[in-house]
């Protein structure tokens, strides 16, 4: 068994060795087979690179030959192109030189000729004062004479027509003034409707029965003078069935005055002890009522920021009228005219508002302090810390003092707007007449009138001057006049228009 193993041992080395020295004797014959090829591929690419080498020197040197022909192309080209511009050059400076002899030549003709110049008015010189000595001989007057009496002339003729220019123009800018303010005027009004609000001094209670009469007197009259007591007002009594007249200058005293004998009529309790308290509960309803007129007033013409007792005193305006008109609602109607009208001028809107709203806030205690209202609203305003120039547009909506601002104009025009409009304020036949017959006279006393016509419900006059005594320029000094005269004499709502008519006739009869 040991003998076989061995055996196997021996076979297996035996085979080893033998396949170790097959193997070398392969790999050398590789070695030496892979040598030789690589000799062969070094040859052949040594062949090649010389080849190549060979053919990349014959490129270089045509590519060389090609720069070079380039070269020597464009150097011809460039000395072509220098040489045409010496021959410019040389052109330029021939033409230079000779402009520069022309140049000279001129100089000397021009000094020659200043030169002239200078002898020929030399003699001008002498010829003008010989000329100016014989005018002078000949008019018996010295040129400054001459001069002073020449500008007198021009100077009046100027004057003339600069007269006749501003009269042009005046009329030119009253005529396109009169057309705008119109449209304003018209769009204002066409903008803002209001019903026109007419009050009286008396109030009429209703009653159920005559028999309540003897109950509001009272035993021996002492509830009717303790209701006329508490409020300040007159009871009238009379035959008038069913009604109790409440008569007082007073609106806030006669409204007081009012509602509680209302409600003493419906309650039906009337004593001197029930009247009081009714009364009292009454007031201060209508101090609350007053209170939300003027807030009315304020948010229906978008005034906002004013003193809560200025607000008060519009509210009491309410129950005050001018000419039968209803002063809260003419305060409103001028705010929103006047603001319309500032808004198409492009002015203030939020001021003229307010200047509008206010304008106549002084009748509301107009009766309880001295003064005119004019007077008693710029207190007020100053007062209660409104601007200066609502101050002003306070006092000057009637005149009393100038304007500081145009929105303080519209504040004017539109309180006459207001007042003057058809239905807006009451005014008695015999007063409307007296007035249109003062307005006439007014007119006529003036000489060279020959007639005047009050036209327009009396918002304009028409009056017909002698031609032969007026001329226009003396026509515009009447109309002045008969405008200061008016405006002297007569009270009137709004504005007057007066026009003055200068007619000349020709007649002449064919035969």
């Amino acid at each position: 068994m040991l003998e076989s193993l061995l055996m196997i041992i021996a076979a297996l080395i035996a085979g080893l060795g033998g396949g170790y020295f097959i193997r070398k004797i392969t790999a050398e014959a590789k070695i030496s087979s892979a040598e030789s090829a690589a000799k062969r591929i070094i040859e052949e690419a040594n062949q090649e690179a010389k080849a190549l080498k060979r053919e990349k020197q014959l490129e270089a040197k045509e590519e060389v030959h090609r720069l070079r022909s380039e070269l020597d192309k464009e150097s011809k080209e460039r000395r072509s192109e220098l040489q045409r511009l010496e021959r410019r050059l040389d052109q330029k400076e021939e033409s230079l030189d000779r402009k520069l002899e022309n140049v000279e030549r001129k100089e000397e003709e021009l000094k020659c000729k200043e030169e002239g110049n200078i002898k020929f008015r030399e003699e001008l010189d002498k010829l003008q004062q010989q000329q100016f000595a014989e005018l002078e001989r000949v008019s018996g007057m010295t040129s400054d004479e001459a001069k002073d009496l020449l500008l007198q002339r021009v100077r009046n003729e100027i004057e003339h027509e600069m007269l006749s220019m501003v009269k042009d123009m005046e009329s030119q800018a009253k005529a396109e003034g009169e057309k705008k303010a119109r449209e304003i005027v018209t769009l204002a009004i066409q903008r803002y409707a209001a019903d026109h609000v007419t009050e009286s001094t008396v109030s009429v209670v209703s009653l159920p029965n005559d028999e309540m009469k003897g109950r509001i007197i009272g035993r021996e009259g002492r509830n009717i003078r303790a209701l006329e007591t508490l409020t300040g007002i007159d009871l009238i009594i009379d035959d008038t069935p069913e009604a109790v007249i409440i008569s007082g200058f007073d609106p806030i005293r006669r409204e007081v005055a009012r509602l509680a004998l209302e409600k003493l009529v419906s309650d039906g309790r009337i004593h001197p002890a029930r009247i009081e308290e009714i009364v009292e509960k009454t007031r201060k309803e209508v101090d609350a009522q007053i209170k939300e007129e003027g807030e009315r007033a304020t948010f229906e013409s978008r005034v906002h920021g004013l003193h809560p007792d200025i607000v008060v005193l519009l509210g009491k305006l309410r129950f005050r009228t001018s000419y039968g008109q209803n002063v809260l609602q003419h305060s409103i109607e001028v705010s929103h005219l006047a603001g319309i009208m500032a808004a198409e001028l492009g002015l203030d809107v939020t001021f003229a508002k307010r200047a509008g709203l206010l304008h106549d806030i002084g009748k509301a205690i107009d009766h309880e302090t001295e003064g005119s209202h004019v007077q008693i609203g710029a207190e007020l305003a100053k007062k209660y810390k409104e601007t200066p120039a609502i101050t002003n547009a306070i006092e000057a909506h009637h005149g009393d003092v100038d304007f500081n601002t145009l929105e303080a104009v519209l504040i004017q025009s539109a309180d006459a707007i207001s007042a003057v409009r058809p239905g807006a304020r009451r005014e008695t036949l015999e007063a409307y007449i007296k007035r249109l017959e003062k307005l006439e006279n007014i007119a006529d006393s003036f000489e060279g009138v020959e007639k005047s016509y009050a036209i327009h419900a009396g918002r304009e006059i028409r009056i017909m001057v002698k031609p032969d005594r007026i001329d226009d320029y003396t026509s515009i000094q009447v109309a002045r006049d008969i405008v200061n005269k008016i405006e002297g004499e007569l009270e009137y709502p709004g504005q007057i228009k007066v026009t003055v008519i200068r007619e000349t006739r020709a007649v002449d009869y064919a035969k």
